[in-house]
Formats: structure tokens, C-alpha cells, sequence
């Protein structure tokens, strides 16, 4: 059994969160591959530590000192290492890293050296090997990552060890360091359990895995405790705050299960993702697994008399909108009408001119417009194995005096999706959650 644990910011934040990984990795002899983001906020008022490193960097482009910026930096990993009675020689390290400042270094290397000098420090204190990951984590020229490349230099140097890797970077093919986008240590620890085929992936953070709604709109909502790949990929999708797409995606193609846990409750199970789950274990489960959504949505209507007869029309509506650089999110149909639901913050700037083309193109009997509609979907796996849930859906919205403007739902039954006005779409979420959940 091999399990490849990944600890986020919080979890790094100071020698007390550093005490909590300890205990969670010693707790079972299965957790050899640890990998660790930088110290992140220790209060709502304090900094990241990538944060700071972003920060200097533009102090150095700008030729202002970032002396202040760099000794906070530096003053908190001195804190973790002495508060933990650690040997870890940082000193001679910060000090060669100052003058490679001054001489000219890539912002990429400099924001990469929280995640290095984190996991150098829990490396110590694991009592683990401290492995680099620019020593495996091959990048293309192009920016994407190596994965045969990177996975096989992950088993052929962390083989039979117990290790702590720095996320969220590695090396390019001059073996200069490449970062990914913020968040990117969630892809190091995917891409770390896929080399080494992991049994488990847990990705330890904050908070006890995900919520069936967003707390924000409704009051303590239940936490998912199994959720599968798709049902993730389609709550992502309409706006849920998950995982970022390249966590999923390595673990996802080597069926490796996802474990999301807190650092501050060890205790509670989180949430399991996998490919599927048998029949058996859904018996008592809720018929949802997560409701979620997203607002400020137009919706372009294009009718046309005899456009189902038409072969090509779709493809010309779609190339203007392609023109345009405008993504279709939903394509609702009927007989001679399409629907085009996309996202108002893009489309607005170049609404009227896009409207133009597609009437000079197409020639439509009307192109009308509607403004303010937001999008809520209710997903679930085991929708599709219990007749009439869309019949509910519709029937509790509708007791609730919330209109419809549009409905989809794809051929697996993975998820049923409603337009409706944007003032009624925090009450949609709470009447689903409230009807189909509590």
C-alpha cells in the first residue's frame, strides 16, 4: 500500500500546522511520498509566503529594495525551524539566494523557493529524504509537463524511500525552473501519484472535503463523501470551487482514488472521489450529490424558419461566435429555434457587432437577446436510475414560485440544468438543497 499525501498552504502555515502533518504522516507507515506547498496564512490578516515572493519580484523589476519583504520571508522559516528544534542549515541558503536576486533570476525560480524551503523543512522533521522537483518534473518546451519523462524519473529516484517533494514547480529542458499557475502543488501531488501508482492520492487542505452547496447561499450544507470523477468535472464546470482540472486529471486516467481531508480534523474521512462506486454503497445515499451554479448569463435566441432542414447552420451560428472568441456553455434547441447561453462579461463588448454577422450570415426570421439569466444544476450519478427526478425538480421550483426559462439535461442523466431569472438564483440553489437534500 502506497499512499501520496499532498499538504496545502494552511497545513504548512507554522510550526504548529508543521506538528499536524507530523502526526497525520506517522500515523500510518503507507504515507512515504509527501508533497508540500509553502507556508501560507497563518491569521486572515497575515501573507502567503508565494505572495511575498511575487511581491519582491516586483520590487527587483522596478528597482525598488525589497529588503523588508525578503527578511519576512526568511524570518518565517527560521521561526518553523527553531520553534521545531530543527537542523536545517537555512542561513548559508537565503543568503546564496539574495545575491542570485541581485545578480538576475527568473520570477519563476524566485516564487518556486517557498515550496523548496518548506519541504527542505518538512523534510527534517519527517525525518524523510528531501527530493527536488526539478530532479523529475520534466516541462516541454512548450510549457506542458513530460509526463512519460517526469514519471519515469519519479520511480527511478524515489523508489523505496520516503520522501518529501516541493510543489508547484520543476524544470524546463535547460533545467531552468517552470512553475505552474497558483495552486499548481495540487498538480505536483497528482502527477507524483500517477508516476507511482498510487493506491490513494490525499490531498490534505482546510477544509473536510466539499459541500453538496455553497455555504454561502445555504446554511451549513451536508459534506459529499463520495463523489465520482464526473459528477466532480460537471459541479466544476457550472461554478463549484474544486479541484483545478490537472489535479484531477492524472489521477482520474490510472483510476487512483482522491481523498480531499482536513489538517485540522485528521479524524473526519473527507471526501472520496473514484471512477465509480459499486451500487451497494449508494443504497441510503442522497438522490443529489451537489447543487451548484453560476450567474450573469446571456442567452442569444436565433429563430429561423426551417432551420432543422438546413444542414450547416449550427456550424455558421458557432464559427461567428468563434470569430469572436465567444465559447458556447449550453446550445438549447427546438424545431427552428438554438440557444446560445454564454457569459455576458465576454460577449458584451462585442455583442452588437457579433449580432450583425450573425444576421448578415444567416438571414434569421429574429435574433433576440436575453440579459440577467443564471444557471443551476443539480448532479447527481444516481439521477438516472430513479424516474421522475427531473419532474420533482421542475415541480418544487415551480411551488416556489420560480419561473424557467431553460432546461437541459445530457443523454447519461449526470445532471439536470436550469436557466432562471438572475434574482431568483441564490432561492433556486436553497429550494433544491432544501427539497431534495435536508
Amino acid at each position: 500500500m502506497l499512499k501520496v499525501l499532498k499538504f496545502g498552504g494552511s497545513s504548512m502555515a507554522d510550526a504548529h500546522q508543521f506538528a499536524k502533518v507530523k502526526a497525520i504522516v506517522d500515523s500510518d507507515p503507507s504515507r512515504r511520498v509527501v508533497v508540500v506547498s509553502a507556508a501560507g496564512k497563518r491569521s486572515r490578516d497575515d501573507h502567503k509566503l508565494t505572495d511575498l515572493l511575487y511581491l519582491c519580484y516586483a520590487h527587483l523589476q522596478y528597482g525598488v529594495s525589497c529588503d523588508a519583504v525578503f527578511d519576512m520571508i526568511r524570518s518565517r522559516y527560521l521561526s518553523i525551524r527553531d520553534e521545531l528544534h530543527l537542523s536545517t542549515p537555512l542561513e548559508a541558503e537565503f543568503a546564496a539566494l539574495r545575491e542570485k536576486m541581485d545578480r538576475g533570476i527568473s520570477q519563476d525560480e524566485l516564487v518556486s523557493r517557498g515550496e523548496y524551503f518548506a519541504a527542505r523543512l518538512m523534510a527534517d522533521y519527517l525525518g524523510y529524504d528531501f527530493l527536488d522537483s526539478i530532479c523529475w518534473l520534466r516541462f516541454r518546451l512548450d510549457g506542458t509537463v513530460d509526463q512519460p519523462a517526469s514519471y519515469e524519473a519519479l520511480r527511478r529516484t524515489a523508489s523505496g524511500r520516503r520522501v518529501v517533494i516541493p510543489g508547484f514547480y520543476g524544470a524546463m529542458p535547460d533545467g531552468s525552473v517552470k512553475t505552474f499557475t497558483r495552486g499548481g502543488s495540487d498538480i505536483t501531488g497528482a502527477l507524483a501519484a500517477a508516476a507511482l501508482d498510487a493506491d490513494v492520492y490525499e490531498n490534505w487542505t482546510d477544509v473536510s472535503g466539499f459541500l453538496m452547496a455553497d455555504p454561502k447561499i445555504v446554511q451549513d450544507p451536508r459534506p459529499i463523501e463520495r463523489i465520482t470523477y464526473a459528477e466532480l468535472r460537471e459541479l466544476s464546470y457550472i461554478g463549484a470551487q474544486v479541484l483545478h482540472e490537472g489535479t484531477v486529471s492524472p489521477v482520474r486516467e490510472k483510476n487512483i482514488p482522491l481523498n480531499i481531508r482536513n489538517t485540522n480534523q485528521p479524524d473526519h474521512p473527507g471526501t472520496m472521489i473514484r471512477e465509480r462506486f459499486d451500487e451497494p454503497e449508494l443504497a441510503d445515499e442522497n438522490l443529489i450529490t451537489g447543487i451548484a451554479g453560476r450567474k450573469d448569463f446571456s442567452v442569444i435566441t436565433i429563430t429561423k424558419n426551417g432551420m432543422s432542414s438546413q444542414a450547416g447552420v449550427l456550424r455558421q451560428i458557432l464559427e461567428v461566435l468563434e470569430r469572436y472568441g465567444i465559447n458556447v456553455d449550453y446550445l438549447p434547441s427546438g424545431i427552428d429555434t438554438v440557444s446560445l447561453v454564454v457569459s455576458a462579461q465576454k460577449v458584451t463588448p462585442c455583442l452588437y457587432p457579433m449580432l450583425g454577422d450573425l444576421q448578415k450570415e444567416l438571414k434569421p426570421d429574429s435574433i433576440h437577446v436575453t440579459d440577467n439569466m443564471a444557471i443551476v444544476a443539480a448532479v447527481g450519478r444516481k439521477m438516472a436510475y430513479k424516474p421522475g427526478t427531473s419532474g420533482r425538480i421542475f415541480a418544487k421550483l415551480g411551488e416556489n414560485g420560480i419561473n424557467i426559462r431553460m432546461i437541459t439535461q445530457g443523454p447519461e442523466e449526470l445532471n439536470i440544468i436550469v436557466g432562471v431569472d438572475g434574482s431568483d438564483f441564490e432561492r433556486a440553489i436553497r429550494v433544491l438543497y432544501d427539497s431534495f437534500v435536508k
